[in-house]
């Protein structure tokens, strides 16, 4: 069986950093992925899907340094859905993409997609700002029986 996502999108709001202990940090926030086409009018729709992302540990310590809401990324990594109980005992699901690899692809309004630029002077970048950026931590679980 194979559990993989790849996600090319924008960044909805500045991650949320948290350090569980000075070697488990996680990263979260929404990313936007959109898809546009021209109904039977003539009309140009288009749709747009939220992703709740997951990054944990030296991926999350780098997105903590560069990505800020507005960033295109290039995402790896595979779907988990949690499941907790409510203040009123009800039992809700939560499902997240928890993201394995990074690219930064540059931020929005970069590319030709004719999204607004948005003032970068205060953003820090690394110098490639096409790197790609993994999750080496050793400790990923794989789902395969070999």
């Amino acid at each position: 069986m194979i559990n993989k996502v790849t996600l090319v999108g924008n960044v909805g709001k500045d991650p949320e950093i948290k350090y569980l202990d000075q070697d488990t940090v996680v990263a979260r926030f929404p990313l936007a992925t959109s898809e546009s086409y021209n109904n039977p009018n003539g009309e140009r729709i288009t749709n747009t899907e939220w992703h709740n992302i997951t990054i944990w540990r030296g991926l999350a310590k780098v997105v903590e340094k560069y990505v800020k809401k507005g960033d295109l990324l290039y995402l790896e990594g595979k779907i988990r859905t949690r499941s907790y109980d409510d203040k009123d005992g009800v039992k809700k699901y939560f499902t997240e993409v928890q993201v394995n690899e990074m690219k930064m692809l540059g931020k929005r309004g970069d590319s030709d997609n004719g999204a607004t630029s948005h003032d970068t002077s205060t953003s820090a970048a690394p110098a490639d700002s096409s790197q790609t950026f993994t999750n080496d931590s050793g400790d990923d679980t794989d789902d395969l029986p070999f």
